[in-house]
């Protein structure tokens, strides 16, 4: 086994926190000079490692230098490194797996909806002989099983929408051209796509019906199957997929769009919570510009993912599928709030003078730490289906802001600001009490489905 030669460390003991010299022991030869923690574990090379050895550094995966003796010249010899340290090492990959799979938890149910509804429309195509053997079922479950019920809602009328109004009118115009040849059929084309592409530029429900016009037209030509025939079996195979992939979204694992808003809803108001301070830290401190429209951008796009599952969760409401309350009033509360965001963000361009900043430095951070804590405390309401906190602290954390920004006029601070300042600081005053407001909104919405929650609770129980 490679032995080195070590200095001792400045407290005379193998493992404490100082820097220790290794040398190549004596009658080696010297391959190089380091300072290393002697406390840490130390990773070490030497003849029998001479494969994991690095430029610069005593390093080998697997083993380490272990102290034997303390002394002038104490032994440092390589053996086994700890295994406690690898054992960590799996239990935190581990933890760190199962956690990102779980979050995962409806990107794999959708996963597993799609599975299933693609091969029960290829079975019921099978065994129903259609032509391409079930293809276009196939297809057509996997595009209409969505996310949650009311995508795949939406995405079956649209389907079924397109493809019926595609299939007669590129039916009509097959049958009254009847493309014989190249140039028939070009022209049969022609006039069967271009207009239901104006059709669905206008109405977007009938995005499918050009494709659905190309599958009647040509392929009537590669099956050798009349144009009628061709547009009834496109019919029927959509019909197939669009009922087996609405069923499978209602009956495997259904996630309910209603739900989904309220988590987005959620999420949204963690991510403000966690925006705020670094917004109103812009008023006593240089904030990075750019790091800040980043943060701005991020809540915005939590809107944009939020207003698409709501407008999902009104589709269910519309079907009668759910009883949910509408989440039209928390969509509007929520985007009065980050309205509110990119107003204080614009504010906070350029610090406060030192003198504003020593007299409102308490009252925002007092307001940062009351506004934060009821953003989060909302959104572990929303999805408790419970009351929110009390606005108890923010009341009093905004009338302390208040009071000092009435302090500060009338001893006649704001009359030496420039006009630029004199802008910011009215507009921070209007944002905070905007933001005030739109709290107390906030609040509203969520007892309104609390109460919601109750009363479901009450109907079943009865």
């Amino acid at each position: 086994m490679d032995r080195v030669n070590a200095f001792p460390s400045p407290c005379g003991k193998a493992r404490c926190g100082a820097l220790m010299q290794i040398k190549p022991a004596r009658g080696k030869k010297a391959r190089l000079v380091t300072q290393l923690p002697c406390c840490v574990t130390l990773l070490g090379v030497g003849r029998r490692t001479s494969k994991s050895r690095v430029a610069r550094g005593f390093r080998v995966y697997g083993l380490a230098l272990m102290p034997c003796k303390v002394g002038p010249y104490g032994r440092i010899r390589i053996g086994l490194l700890h295994r406690e340290e690898g054992m960590s090492r799996i239990a935190t990959a581990w933890t760190s797996l199962h956690s990102y799979i779980l979050n995962l938890g409806p990107q794999l149910r959708l996963c597993l909806r799609v599975t299933i509804a693609a091969l029960l429309s290829f079975a019921l195509g099978k065994s129903l002989n259609i032509p391409f053997g079930g293809l276009w079922a196939v297809m057509t479950a996997v595009v209409v099983t969505q996310m949650s019920v009311g995508g795949s809602v939406k995405a079956t009328i649209e389907y079924l929408t397109g493809t019926l109004g595609g299939a007669i009118y590129a039916g009509v115009i097959a049958v009254l051209v009847r493309p014989s040849d190249e140039v028939s059929l070009l022209i049969g084309l022609a006039a069967a796509v271009a207009p239901l592409a104006l059709l669905a530029a206008v109405n977007p429900n009938f995005r499918v019906a050009p494709f659905t016009a190309v599958i009647v037209v040509v392929g009537s030509s590669v099956t050798h199957a009349g144009p009628v025939d061709s547009a009834v079996y496109r019919v029927i195979e959509v019909g197939i997929g669009s009922v087996i992939g609405l069923s499978v979204s209602f009956l495997v694992f259904p996630a309910r769009a209603h739900r989904l808003a309220i988590e987005s809803a959620a999420r949204m108001l963690d991510l403000m919570a966690e925006v705020l301070p670094e917004l109103l830290a812009g008023f006593t401190e240089k904030a990075d510009a750019a790091l800040i429209s980043q943060k701005q951008q991020s809540i915005g796009q939590a809107y944009i993912r939020l207003a698409a599952v709501a407008a999902e969760a009104a589709r269910e409401r519309l079907s009668y599928f759910t009883s949910e309350p509408d989440t039209t009033p928390l969509l509007r509360a929520l985007l009065r709030l980050r309205h509110d965001f990119v107003m204080i963000g614009r504010a906070a361009a350029v610090p406060y003078s030192d003198i504003f900043q020593a007299r409102l430095g308490q009252p925002l951070s007092r307001v940062c730490d009351a506004a934060a804590g009821y953003l989060r405390g909302s959104g572990a309401a929303l999805l408790a289906r419970q009351k929110p906190p009390p606005l108890d602290g923010v009341h009093a954390a905004f009338d302390g802001y208040e009071a000092e920004i009435a302090a500060l006029r009338r001893d006649g601070l704001t009359r030496d600001l420039s006009g630029d300042a004199v802008e910011r600081f009215f507009a921070l005053g209007f944002a905070l009490e905007q933001l005030h407001r739109d709290f107390e909104d906030l609040e509203d919405c969520i007892c309104d489905h609390a109460r919601s929650a109750k009363n479901t609770a009450q109907k079943r129980a009865g």
